[in-house]
């Protein structure tokens, strides 16, 4: 796979609801959000940004326990 696309917070959410990820009001904070899996028991935390730098998506894919190309 080549390079990430630069996404915005809403569809990263967007496809995270897709997997499983639930929103967790309580645990995100200011200009955070929070998605939740039950099922996984892994929490994931995403800044609230038009454009989430390719590092940052980076860490979100790989704490949301999936590959590049499952996301």
């Amino acid at each position: 796979m080549g390079k990430l696309p630069i996404l915005s917070d809403r569809e990263v959410i967007r496809i995270l609801n897709m997997v499983g990820f639930e929103y967790a009001p309580k645990r995100g904070k200011g200009s955070h959000i929070a998605m939740f899996n039950p099922q996984t028991k892994r929490l994931v935390i995403i800044p609230k940004t038009n454009q989430i730098p390719r590092g940052t998506l980076l860490s979100i894919i790989k704490q949301a326990g999936l590959t590049k190309k499952n996301f």
